[in-house]
């Protein structure tokens, strides 16, 4: 079983490495020590843990009546305008994501660079790597 440290889970937690290490210290997450002393998560806890965390968030955030259960919260960082279309690029934790939209829907939405906005992705087809 693949066990992850601290920094390797609060990345793909998108949480600071502080914050991982508190939730560890406060037994929300069961770590264990290697041969060097670092603190470990097995993978299987993690996945747990993550979905719990996840599923926190989502309580948290305001009712969303949406199809699209994948929702990524971030802020903008860039906005390119064309005629009819626009690209717009969301930096949500480690993920970028890049959206093909109107923009009409741009400008209607308000969206700009350093904006708060949520991704909300739904695929028939989603491809997973195994990293």
């Amino acid at each position: 079983m693949q066990s992850y440290t601290i920094g390797q889970a609060a990345r793909l937690l998108g949480v600071s490495p502080d914050t991982a290490r508190r939730w560890a210290d406060a037994g929300r997450v069961a770590t264990h020590r290697d041969e060097g002393g670092r603190r470990l998560i097995d993978g299987r806890d993690l996945a747990a843990f993550s979905v719990e965390v996840g599923q926190s968030a989502a309580n948290e955030e305001d009712v969303s009546y949406t199809s699209a259960r994948n929702a990524f919260p971030g802020i903008v960082t860039a906005v390119k305008l064309g005629d009819v279309a626009a690209q717009v690029e969301i930096q949500a934790g480690p993920h970028r994501l890049v959206s093909l939209l109107t923009r009409e829907a741009v400008e209607e939405l308000g969206l700009e660079v350093g904006v708060q906005a949520t991704a909300r992705v739904k695929a028939t087809s989603v491809h997973i790597d195994r990293t």
